[in-house]
């Protein structure tokens, strides 16, 4: 016995809606890292291998 399914997802955010909405998710995480890790004081960045001059670098990943 074969199933045929008879529902189907769609796309939720096409063209450039979907675009603007993941763009801004992207800034705002790079915003959101940005801010947590610059709160950190010098001798914590460093007991995770950073330094203040990493901060932008590793945002910028987001």
């Amino acid at each position: 016995m074969s199933t045929y399914e008879m529902h189907r997802s769609a796309n939720a955010m096409p063209g450039m809606f979907g675009l603007f909405v993941s763009t801004f998710a992207a800034w705002n995480d790079a915003r959101a890292t940005r801010k947590a890790l610059s709160k950190l004081s010098d001798r914590e960045l460093d007991d995770i291998g950073l330094c203040r001059g990493d901060i932008e670098t590793i945002a910028s990943r987001f």
